[in-house]
């Protein structure tokens, strides 16, 4: 999805979070349960973008049916480099209903894992903000 790529290149936030859907669910790579809601989503996308470094993307594959997409990056936390795709899903009005993250090698999605479980209650106070 070109916009929402645009708008994580560029680390605009507010951006990204006007492509949600407000019931979008978020799927983590390193964490079993998913994410629901805008608010949650938002908040996550935005610690994320503060613990990736040296983010990218490399390549956009698109489904036939134009409401699938896949974003593949490259990116690094800390002295960890990974490799990751965002496969996304938008509902009937465009939006971003589906986010789901996977990423490799498994150094890699530790290092994330660590860095995102230190900045979890900011999360969750953020979401909980957007939500009142």
């Amino acid at each position: 999805m070109r916009a929402f790529r645009e708008a994580v290149e560029a680390g605009d936030i507010d951006a990204v979070e006007a492509l949600l859907a407000e019931d979008v669910v978020f799927t983590s790579p390193v964490v079993f349960k998913s994410y629901p809601g805008k608010a949650i989503t938002t908040a996550i996308l935005r610690a994320v973008s503060q613990v990736f470094e040296d983010f990218r993307y490399e390549k956009e594959l698109a489904g036939a049916d134009g409401r699938d997409s896949a974003l593949v990056f490259a990116a690094r936390v800390g002295d960890r480099e990974l490799s990751g795709c965002d496969f996304i899903h938008v509902d009937e009005n465009g939006l971003i209903d589906e986010l789901t993250v996977m990423v490799r090698p498994l150094s890699g999605a530790q290092a994330l894992a660590a860095a995102m479980g230190a900045r979890f209650d900011e999360i969750l106070k953020e979401a909980e903000a957007r939500t009142v």
